[in-house]
């Protein structure tokens, strides 16, 4: 009986690859089914094993860590650097885009709000 190791919905094609590296490497066995077409399914890594269940999420559990700990080391490098995407830097390189979007959330904001404070 196989084991779900990770869901694949959401997650970058870069960090699947160092995954998969990592199950390879560790001779963990391991299969992956694809997202579903009508996106039901996001996909997900299987153990072919369940014996490596504990040793895959161990494995799984420390890469996770060290791939935090760089990406907000990364982050924290392109914020010293003014580099780090900011509000101000997505309204100048998409101004309709963001307006839109700030609009629409007024609107379902305004829909949520208005009956409560029509009520009485």
């Amino acid at each position: 009986m196989s084991a779900l190791l990770m869901n694949l919905r959401h997650v970058p094609e870069q960090e699947v690859a160092e995954v998969r590296a990592l199950l390879e490497e560790q001779g963990v066995g391991f299969y992956e089914t694809p997202p579903s077409m009508w996106g039901v399914s996001g996909g997900g890594l299987w153990l072919s094993e369940e014996a490596d269940q504990a040793r895959a999420r161990r494995l799984l559990a420390e890469y996770q860590q060290r791939r935090q700990h760089d990406q907000r080391e990364a982050w924290r490098r392109a914020r010293d650097q003014n580099a780090a995407p900011t509000l101000w830097g997505t309204l100048k390189a998409s101004p309709v885009r963001t307006l839109a979007f700030l609009i629409a959330g007024l609107i379902v904001l305004l829909i949520s709000v208005v009956p409560f404070l029509t009520f009485g």
